[in-house]
Order: structure tokens, then C-alpha cells, then sequence
């Protein structure tokens, strides 16, 4: 599918496959969003969505994570994988992300005051990570992810089978990183949230709770919302793009 409007390319920032989208109309310097897919997924299976976020005039930028897409993708992505994995992607992911977002200023004409972040799932958690590392990103949309990482990680090793207590290495990192333990740094940042109510993957609860924790810090309070959606499984919807396109918007 091509868009007249839009410029499409695959290119890679270091040894990082990145799917980019850019505006054809020339705007000076582009707000840029930067979106990270979820477990099993891939740059190019958020190709419809990137399509969606670069009409509204938006550059995004998809980068595949390490074993996905082009960056040595697993056979298989069961519970053995996802034990084994799913927290060193994470890691992975905020590690390289000032390499993305630097590559974008420089090389992309992204406006260094206009950078988002959004993603799904895994990317939900990787956003929450990017965003609370990096101060100068201006809003963060999380699809059915969790700022909450030590109470979701206590979910999956109740509901994983193998799941266990991550190397201790891996959960110094997770605990250096937790947005949780860093709610000075995301005070009054734009930050929305979108979970399904009845998320199998992505239990609610933990975002819940995060929400609860830091809204009474925001001056602001229109700032940062949650938003759970009753009956819905592990999806993204149009209703859930629709308040992330006007958060944007907003925001950035």
C-alpha cells in the first residue's frame, strides 16, 4: 500500500532495521514520533499504524526490536521465549533509544522539541522506559502496556509457568528503569494510557494503580489519564488510535 503524501523508507540507524515515515509536504523540522511494537511483532506489522500517525504530518519512526522482525526473529514465541526474553528486549530497547532519537534530530529533520513516543505491549512497557529516562521527549501514549513494572512482573510469574525470578543482573536493570520508582522524573509530562479491561496478556490492574499514584502530583491533572476499555482482550482500536492521534495533537 502506498500513500501519495507520504515517504516510505526501510533504513537502518546503527544495527537497527527502522521502518520510517515522513511527511511529503515540506514543514521545516517534523514532530516525531518514535513507535515501538509488541512480543511477536515486528516494524513492518505496524506499518498501517505508521501510515495513520504520518497523515496527521507526523514523521514516525518503527525500529525492530532484537529477536523480532529483521533482528534475528525467534522460531517461536511461547512462554519458554517469552521467559527467557521478554525483559532483556525491553532493556534492549531503552538502551538504544537515544540512538534513534538522536539519528532523527540530525539525519531526519526531526524537531528536537517535538519528539513522542508511543508503542504496544512490550512497546507499552518500552515506551514507559523511554519516556521516563529521556526528559526532553515531549508525550508518551502507552497501548495496553504497564509504568508499572514490578507489580505486572509479579502478575506474569504468577500466570507464566517458568517465569521465575529474572537474573539478578537483568532486575537490577528493571528496577533501575522501573517508571515506578521514578514518578519525580514524569510529574507533569504528558503521559495517556490505554488498557483493555479484560486484557489476558497485559493485566489492567498495575496501570490502574500507577495512574492512582501519581495524578494527585500533577498540577495539571488533564495532563495524564487512563483510559480502560470494558471487554476488551489484548487489542488495539480504532477508538484507542483516535485518542492517541487527538493526545498528540495536544501535546506534541
Amino acid at each position: 500500500m502506498e500513500f501519495k503524501n507520504i515517504i516510505e523508507k526501510n533504513i537502518k540507524i546503527g544495527d537497527i532495521p527502522t521502518l520510517i515515515f515522513t511527511p511529503k509536504e515540506e514543514i521545516g523540522y517534523f514532530p516525531t514520533i518514535v513507535f515501538y511494537h509488541g512480543w511477536s511483532s515486528s516494524k513492518a506489522a505496524q506499518r498501517f499504524r505508521g501510515f495513520i500517525l504520518c497523515s496527521l504530518g507526523y514523521q514516525v519512526i518503527i525500529p525492530d526490536s532484537i529477536y523480532h522482525g529483521e533482528r534475528n526473529a525467534l522460531h517461536n514465541y511461547n512462554q519458554q521465549s517469552a521467559v527467557k526474553y521478554f525483559w532483556n528486549i525491553i532493556l534492549k530497547n531503552i538502551d538504544e533509544a537515544n540512538e534513534i532519537i538522536d539519528y532523527a534530530i540530525n539525519s531526519l529533520n526531526s524537531d528536537s522539541e517535538r519528539i513522542g513516543v508511543a508503542g504496544h505491549s512490550m512497546g507499552g512497557f518500552t515506551t514507559a522506559g523511554v519516556f521516563t529516562k529521556i526528559p526532553n521527549i515531549k508525550a508518551s501514549v502507552v497501548f495496553n502496556g504497564s509504568f508499572n513494572w514490578e507489580q505486572s512482573n509479579i502478575i506474569f510469574k504468577e500466570s507464566l509457568e517458568g517465569f521465575g525470578e529474572p537474573a539478578m543482573e537483568i532486575q537490577e536493570k528493571i528496577d533501575k528503569f522501573d517508571p515506578m520508582n521514578h514518578l519525580d522524573k514524569l510529574v507533569d509530562r504528558p503521559v495517556l494510557m490505554l488498557n483493555g479491561g479484560s486484557d489476558m496478556v497485559v493485566n489492567p490492574n498495575p496501570q490502574r494503580k500507577f495512574y492512582e499514584k501519581i495524578l494527585p502530583l500533577y498540577k495539571d491533572k488533564s495532563r495524564v489519564r487512563f483510559v480502560e476499555y470494558p471487554y476488551l482482550n489484548h487489542f488495539v482500536t480504532t477508538n484507542m488510535m483516535e485518542e492517541a492521534c487527538i493526545w498528540f495533537n495536544k501535546y506534541l
